[in-house]
């Protein structure tokens, strides 16, 4: 298994945490890290993100990520609208079932896992932009997912059509279960 470079030096993250994200074992990862960074030191790469709890002082801050991260592909389909993206996230956030991803102790992203009846739906999962692509959004997706895997839960989601994260959904298990024009709907069974 060869992984990309830039995901050997994304900062924050434990080689476990890369090693279960890109489904390798550690050792893989180790190899490849050493191989693509050359150099033998233990796996240096992070420590610095977390997750916890949203309370609802996160709102704000997560309603602005999110006009972010979904402009371009909103705009794409047609569908941006300024207020509208901010309100929709409003409107859904449930602390309760809310993570805030942090690095460096500085918001980065959100995620939620709302329980249904028959599924949980991970909802409101944003990164900001210049974090994205170093495994950080892998590692706390494999978290959840591990959790739902536990409980037996099927997980359900979607992601707007042509958006790059449905990438990063199919890499962890998820499959098409329905679309229109503008959504597409993922589910994923518990392993």
């Amino acid at each position: 298994m060869r992984l990309d470079s830039d995901a050997a030096r994304a900062p924050h993250l434990t080689a476990a945490d890369l090693a279960l994200a890109y489904g390798a074992s550690e050792e893989e990862w180790t190899a490849n890290a050493i191989d693509l960074l050359g150099q033998t030191t233990s796996l240096v790469i992070m420590t610095n993100w977390e997750v916890r709890p949203a309370s609802t002082t996160d709102v704000e801050v997560a309603a602005e990520l999110r006009a972010t991260v979904l402009r371009a592909d909103l705009e794409r389909l047609g569908r941006y609208d300024e207020q509208r993206v901010r309100q929709r996230l409003r409107d859904g956030f449930t602390p309760a079932h809310t993570w805030v991803i942090e690095v460096d102790g500085v918001f980065a992203g959100c995620v939620s896992l709302r329980p249904a009846e028959d599924a949980h739906w991970l909802e409101h999962f944003y990164l900001a932009p210049h974090l994205q692509g170093r495994g950080i959004g892998a590692a706390v997706l494999s978290r959840l997912l591990r959790k739902c895997d536990r409980d037996g839960s099927l997980v359900r989601l979607n992601v707007l059509q042509g958006s790059p994260a449905r990438r990063l959904y199919e890499r962890h298990g998820f499959t098409l279960e329905a679309e229109d024009p503008v959504d597409v709907f993922m589910v994923r069974k518990p392993t």
